[in-house]
C-alpha cells in the first residue's frame, strides 16, 4: 500500500527538512492556532466545572415552594391575609403530582432566616434552627465532618438529637473538643449533638450557622402543631421544574382560597433555571469558543498553503524530472498533500501538547479558589478529536491548491526551466 511506502516518507520528509527554519515559521501558524483553540475550549470547559462544582451538592432540578401573605381580595377575605401551611399539604401535592421525586416539608424556629441563641456551659451561638426530615438532605446535601445526619428512626421517635454546623461548634466548644453525645440548649429544649456538617461555600440555602433537629420532635418541643414552614422539592429527571411549579400553585391557591393570579400569596424559588441558565451560557462559549478557535486553524492552514505555492515553484524542474520519468499526476499530488498534512499534524500536536501545560497552569491558580468558577479546564478527548481531524481535513482540502498546481507543470517546460 502506498501509505506505508518507505521512499515516498523519505522523500516527504526530506523536502521538508531543506529549509527547516522556513518549515518552522510555516508550522507556527497552526502551532498557535492550535494553542488558541485548545485554550478557548479548555478554558470554557473549567468554567462549565466550575459552575458545576457551585452547585455540587443542590439538586438542579429543585424547587422551594413558602407562604406568604395575598395580595388581592379573593372570595370575602380582604387581602393581606397570611398564609399557613400544613403538613397534611405536603401529602396532597406528592399524591396529585407523581413528578414529584422528593418533598421535604420544613419549619424554622423564629421567622424567616431568624436568629435563634444557642447555649452550652456559658457559651452561645446565634444560629437558624430548622426542623427537617430526612429527605432535605437528597436536595440539599449536607457535607458531614463527623457523625450523622437526621434518620428517619429520629424522625419516629421524636429524638432530641441535632446537627450543627462548624461554626456553631466553633463558638460553643473547644478546639480538639468531642462534641458528639454533648448537650446544647435551645429555647429552653436540650438537644444532643450528633453530627457536625461543613456549609456549602457556594450555594447555602439554610445559611451559614444552621443547627437541624427532627420535624417530629420540633413540632412537640416547640407546639408547632401540623404548621410548615416551607417545602423543598426535587422534580422526576426530564421533568420541566417550572410546570411542576405551576401545578403546585395552582393546588395550594385552590385550597387555601388565593386569587389565581395573585403572586405574592404563595412564593417560591425554582433552582433549575439558575442552573439551566448557566449551562445554556456555557453551551454557547463552548460553541463560541470553537468557532472562533476553527477561523483561526484556518488561517494556519492557508498559511501552509501559501508556502508550499512557494516550494512548488521552486521544485518545478524536479517535478519535471519525474514527471518525465514516468511519474502520474496523482503521484505527484499525493505528495504534496502529505506533506500538507505532515506539517500540520505535527504543528497541531506541538500546539496541543503547549496548550494542556499552559490550562494546567491555569488549573493550579484558579482551580482550587473558591471565589472563581473555574476547575479542571481541559479539553475532552472528543472536542481534540474531532478538532485535530477537522484541522487535517482543512490541511487536504488547503494541500490541493499546490498539489494541482504541480500536476499543471508539463514536464518538457519543467525541463527548460533554470
Amino acid at each position: 500500500m502506498w501509505l506505508f511506502d518507505r521512499d515516498l516518507w523519505l522523500e516527504i520528509f526530506n523536502t521538508l527538512g531543506k529549509n527547516m527554519f522556513r518549515t518552522f515559521l510555516t508550522m507556527l501558524g497552526v502551532i498557535f492556532a492550535m494553542v488558541i483553540l485548545m485554550l478557548l475550549l479548555g478554558s470554557a470547559n473549567g468554567m462549565s466545572n466550575g459552575f458545576n462544582k457551585i452547585f455540587a451538592g443542590t439538586a438542579s432540578n429543585s424547587l422551594f415552594v413558602w407562604s406568604q401573605s395575598t395580595s388581592e381580595p379573593y372570595k370575602g377575605f380582604e387581602r393581606g391575609r397570611r398564609i399557613n401551611f400544613r403538613l397534611e399539604d405536603a401529602e396532597i401535592l406528592k399524591k396529585q403530582i407523581p413528578e414529584i421525586e422528593v418533598l421535604a416539608p420544613r419549619i424554622e424556629l423564629g421567622s424567616h432566616r431568624g436568629v435563634v441563641t444557642v447555649y452550652r456551659n456559658g457559651r452561645t451561638s446565634g444560629s437558624s434552627v430548622y426542623g427537617d426530615y430526612p429527605e432535605i438532605d437528597n436536595i440539599t446535601k449536607k457535607s458531614l465532618v463527623l457523625g450523622r445526619f437526621i434518620n428517619q428512626n429520629d424522625i419516629n421517635e421524636n429524638k432530641k438529637i441535632c446537627v450543627i454546623g462548624e461554626e456553631t461548634f466553633k463558638l460553643l466548644f473547644d478546639k480538639n473538643e468531642n462534641a458528639i453525645g454533648e448537650n446544647v440548649r435551645i429555647n429552653g429544649v436540650f438537644f444532643t449533638v450528633v453530627g457536625i456538617y461543613k456549609p456549602s461555600k457556594n450555594i447555602n440555602i439554610d445559611g451559614e450557622n444552621a443547627v437541624f433537629i427532627p420535624f417530629s420532635t420540633f413540632q412537640k418541643a416547640y407546639g408547632s402543631g401540623d404548621r410548615m414552614g416551607w417545602m423543598a422539592i426535587s422534580v422526576e429527571a426530564g421533568k420541566k421544574v417550572p410546570v411542576i411549579e405551576q401545578k403546585i400553585k395552582k393546588i395550594l391557591k385552590a385550597k387555601y382560597d388565593i386569587a389565581p393570579h395573585d403572586e405574592r400569596g404563595i412564593g417560591s424559588f425554582d433552582m433549575s433555571e439558575i442552573f439551566n441558565n448557566i449551562t445554556g451560557f456555557t453551551t454557547v462559549l463552548k460553541g463560541f469558543s470553537f468557532f472562533i478557535g476553527i477561523f483561526t486553524l484556518l488561517a494556519g492552514v492557508i498559511a501552509i498553503s501559501n508556502i508550499l505555492l512557494i516550494t512548488v515553484k521552486e521544485r518545478t524542474k524536479e517535478i519535471g524530472v519525474r514527471r518525465a520519468l514516468g511519474a502520474t499526476p496523482k503521484v505527484v499530488k499525493r505528495q504534496i498533500v502529505l506533506e500538507a498534512i505532515v506539517l500540520t499534524g505535527f504543528a497541531g500536536l506541538i500546539g496541543f501538547a503547549i496548550s494542556v501545560g499552559i490550562l494546567g497552569v491555569l488549573d493550579n491558580i484558579f482551580g482550587s479558589g473558591e471565589e472563581f468558577p473555574f476547575q479542571n479546564p481541559m479539553v475532552s478527548i472528543p472536542q481534540f478529536l474531532i478538532s485535530f481531524f477537522l484541522m487535517v481535513g482543512l490541511s487536504v482540502l488547503i494541500g490541493l491548491i499546490p498539489a494541482n498546481r504541480a500536476i499543471r507543470i508539463k514536464p518538457i517546460d519543467a525541463l527548460r526551466e533554470e
